[in-house]
């Protein structure tokens, strides 16, 4: 009989869930790594929330562990990488506290509105400051939504209930998704110039990180009113303060922040800021709900070996998993260059396969294209609800096979359409197993997608590449694979190299900054 650790309070149902289902399960909360470490040996499944942190020591003790499942969206939490080197999958449910935290947005902006925690207080206080407290009203308020997915487009019904009108950036979201939520798709810039209120509702990954950093925040009309129940890191916390005591942005309010436990804060005291301690998943339905999902798909993986919202896995039968796993790796990798590379909104991808990718059943190649691709501005995208997501942002997918015979005995070509045009990128298996780039943007060229990689657009020329790899020299950058292609001699070229180190934004810059280049960015795979 399979046997689950519950190490995080949960809600008791969870633990009958499991029982009911023929797993064994004990309900040990509080524990030091040091004690999790020393019991975890003889557990199936974990099932934990967020104060649970499983590192690599935890994984190297769980020599029985096949699966993790957390209550909730987030997993900074799990060394998933290391998971999935080990054979653990690791679940979460992404969309069990999904009405919780939009009403948490929604409560925090009637909040900034009104002045309620400052108001409350004096009145506490025994003073009586009714004209101390002007508020506004948030009829006829325009709402900037940055992020218009699950929790985004809940915000936005109800933003749209109070007679707001509500207009989002998301690169994701498509001009007949948009009409169908009701609200008007903008740029980032439009959206700062326009809003008299800022929710973000996006998770915290590279391209997102500070996506309201100080310039950012300059940008925004004057007195605006920002929210963030989503993650730190994705506002300049000390640019923020500086704004608010300037008056330009007249009130924010974080449910989370760059640190946590946020114990200190330059934000705290200051005039129009308001602050919770991360309560945006905090209300007992939310909190019934993922435990509920988290312990009925871990049952289901241990006892029928049915895989749900798993981060690190798809879903896939004993039969296929052998044939597609590689396949998959190539789809995933082919997903996220093209997501990192076309910065447009898309608006359709399209996954074609010809040789002998197109014998084989295409739902696992085309999750793996948009898990990829989707994983660029999500942290919760796996391959089991990628194609959700996709739909739910009006993303057209189409899956296409070719009987034709062609350059390579198989072939997987991932385009998408942007308004700047198609943007198209191929890719073949060495051997049947190495993943591999043969096309990028109608340019040949092969290489490996693996680690930290510089891509460069420049003008064909003599000496670009002494030059490039100069710079890269003086700054310590180790070239590990250099890769070349070009359409013609003294045309348009592309350079794909991959580095033993991530490329920062000052390396990006310095590169732009060299003559015929066109365009460059930092990929991380």
């Amino acid at each position: 009989m399979p046997k689950v650790l519950i190490s995080d309070k949960m809600d008791p149902n969870a633990a009958a869930i499991f029982r009911a289902r023929g797993v064994e399960v004990d309900e040990i909360t509080g524990k030091t790594k040091d004690e999790l470490i020393a019991i975890i040996g003889q557990y199936d499944g974990l099932a934990i929330r967020s104060a649970t942190k499983v590192t690599k020591e935890v994984l190297d003790a769980a020599t029985n562990l096949r699966v993790i499942g957390r209550a909730g969206i987030g997993v900074d939490n799990v060394d998933i990488p290391y998971a999935s080197g080990k054979g653990v999958v690791v679940m979460n449910t992404p969309f069990g506290n999904s009405i919780t935290t939009a009403e948490h947005a929604i409560a925090l902006m009637f909040a900034l509105a009104r002045q309620l925690p400052e108001a409350d207080a004096s009145t506490q206080a025994g003073k009586w400051e009714k004209n101390r407290f002007m508020g506004v009203e948030l009829y006829a308020k325009t709402l900037g939504l940055i992020g218009a997915g699950n929790i985004g487009s809940i915000v936005a019904d109800r933003a749209l209930g109070l007679k707001m009108k509500v207009i989002a950036y998301d690169p994701f979201l498509t001009p007949e998704r948009a009409i169908e939520m009701g609200v008007e798709k903008v740029t980032l810039d439009d959206l700062l110039a326009r809003a008299d209120f800022i929710t973000l509702h996006t998770p915290l990954t590279d391209q997102t990180r500070n996506i309201l950093g100080r310039d950012n925040l300059a940008k925004t009309k004057k007195g605006v009113r920002i929210i963030n129940c989503a993650r730190g890191g994705l506002i300049d916390e000390a640019a923020l303060k500086e704004l608010l005591d300037s008056g330009h942005i007249a009130g924010a309010a974080l449910d989370v922040f760059q640190t946590e436990p946020a114990h200190e804060s330059p934000l705290f005291g200051t005039p129009g800021f308001i602050s919770t301690p991360h309560l945006g998943a905090s209300t007992t339905e939310a909190q019934v709900n993922v435990a509920l999902q988290v312990a009925e798909q871990m049952a289901d993986y241990l006892v029928t070996g049915g895989i749900t919202n798993a981060l690190n896995v798809p879903s896939l039968s004993a039969e296929e998993a052998p044939k597609l796993k590689p396949y998959m790796g190539l789809a995933e990798k082919l997903g996220s260059l093209v997501g990192q590379l076309a910065h447009d909104a898309l608006t359709s991808v399209a996954i074609e396969t010809e040789g002998a990718a197109a014998e084989l059943n295409q739902k696992p190649i085309t999750s793996a294209v948009l898990a990829g691709l989707m994983r660029v501005h999500s942290d919760t995208v796996n391959m089991v609800n990628a194609p959700f997501l996709a739909k739910e942002r009006g993303l057209d997918v189409r899956e296409v096979r070719h009987d034709r015979e062609g350059d390579y005995h198989t072939l997987v070509r991932v385009t998408v359409k942007t308004q700047a045009g198609d943007r198209s990128v191929a890719g073949t298996l060495f051997g049947d197993q190495a993943p591999r780039l043969v096309e990028l943007f109608g340019i040949k060229v092969e290489a490996d997608l693996v680690g930290h990689m510089l891509y460069v657009v420049n003008e064909d020329a003599p000496g670009f590449i002494g030059r490039l790899g100069s710079l890269l020299g003086e700054a310590g950058v180790n070239i590990a694979t250099f890769h070349l292609g070009r359409r013609q001699a003294g045309g348009e070229a592309i350079l794909l190299l991959s580095v033993d180190d991530a490329v920062t934004p000052e390396m990006i810059a310095r590169v732009r900054a060299l003559a015929g280049v066109k365009t460059a960015m930092a990929l991380k795979f």
